[in-house]
């Protein structure tokens, strides 16, 4: 969406309320608020005037907060490619998201402790960083593993 377009798609809403409520007052003097308070009771009509601008309110903010929906996780091979990250530190990748520990990582990889460690330190010196938590921001970063809003599951790649 051009810049144009979405400032004039922000201030539709707000002008749409602006009119929304100069109406409500035109209403309310067309009614004869006076009367209306002497008959109602001020304390009701403050109410309904409050229950209409909440309505506005959340009209207003919904149409404002509207997201798109996550588009589906695409695997960018081509950073894959110029880190030179191999499948197997791909799989050790995609097992830091579950925040185990090098021994729970290599029971679920099928590998030693040792293996899991040379694998995590190839990713930092690959990722240039210090941490899990950076090498995973990292990742998702670029794109090599899904981020937590992704549509999709990874994708599978052939290991041949």
């Amino acid at each position: 969406m051009t810049e144009p377009n979405r400032i004039r798609g922000v201030w539709r809403p707000i002008l749409l309320y602006a009119v929304a409520l100069a109406l409500a007052v035109f209403v309310l003097e067309w009614l004869q608020y006076r009367f209306w308070t002497r008959a109602i009771g001020i304390e009701l009509l403050v109410g309904l005037v409050g229950l209409g601008c909440v309505g506005l309110g959340v009209w207003v903010g919904m149409r404002l907060t509207r997201q798109a929906p996550p588009a589906p996780f695409v695997r960018n091979e081509a950073a894959l490619k110029s880190l030179a990250i191999t499948p197997r530190e791909l799989d050790v990748l995609e097992a830091l998201v579950s925040g185990d520990g090098n021994k729970e990582l290599a029971r679920t990889l099928g590998v030693s402790p040792n293996t899991v460690k040379t694998h995590i330190a190839r990713l930092f010196d690959k990722l240039d960083v210090t941490s899990r938590i950076q090498a995973i921001e990292t990742a998702r970063d670029l794109r090599l593993i899904p981020a937590a809003g992704d549509a999709t599951a990874p994708q599978t790649r052939s290991n041949g």
